[in-house]
């Protein structure tokens, strides 16, 4: 198949992806665009797990004060250099992480920071729920498996979907972070405030 300037464009667009990259992509995939994005965007995750390592101590402290002043959120966004920091696409990232934390008001970083007893205590209500609706035993395993899945997306930062796009995780979000910008990217920490709130 014949790959058009205008198909490299279109995919250059929506991945971010250089236009060689985006052109081998296109033609390894016979010209079809779904698998020609998927190749691009495990690609990037892939590069993304490389940088992992790498040590990120620059960043950006951004604070957001929701209109009304009762609700506000202090988030660090790291970076592993003073160049990135600054770039503007990182600091409306940091933005939007912050707004997106006072909206969905995460609990955990990851699913590996929940607390034991509550993993626990959440897993014993869901087989009871499950028990009660009937649900045979030998599939309230599964069942359990998949309402804890959506525990973790409620719960735990990571997991979120983006309250500016409901198609995209925040740990995606993060990865087209380090996908653009070639360096590492780690929310450190963040803290939410919300007036008359206990801690």
């Amino acid at each position: 198949m014949n790959i058009t300037v205008q198909m490299v464009k279109d995919l250059r667009e929506a991945t971010g992806a250089g236009v060689l990259e985006a052109k081998k992509a296109l033609e390894a995939h016979d010209g079809d665009y779904e698998k020609a994005v998927d190749m691009l965007r495990e690609k990037g995750a892939a590069r993304a797990a490389k940088r992992a390592d790498r040590a990120a101590t620059e960043g950006v402290i951004e604070i957001y004060v929701h209109p009304g002043d009762r609700l506000g959120v202090m988030l660090e966004l790291n970076c592993e250099t003073d160049f990135v920091a600054r770039n503007d696409q990182f600091r409306q990232l940091a933005h939007d992480l912050a707004l997106h934390i006072a909206a969905a008001n995460p609990r955990y970083m990851t699913p590996e920071d929940v607390d034991t007893e509550e993993l626990e205590r959440e897993s014993s209500v869901l087989k009871a729920q499950a028990l009660a609706e009937g649900k045979p035993e030998a599939i309230v395993s599964k069942i359990i498996e998949g309402r804890m899945k959506k525990f973790y997306e409620e719960m735990c930062f990571m997991e979120q979907y983006f309250v500016k796009d409901d198609k995209v995780k925040i740990k995606d979000l993060i990865t087209e972070a380090i996908r653009t910008t070639g360096e590492n990217v780690i929310v450190r920490r963040f803290a939410r405030f919300e007036l008359g709130e206990a801690l």
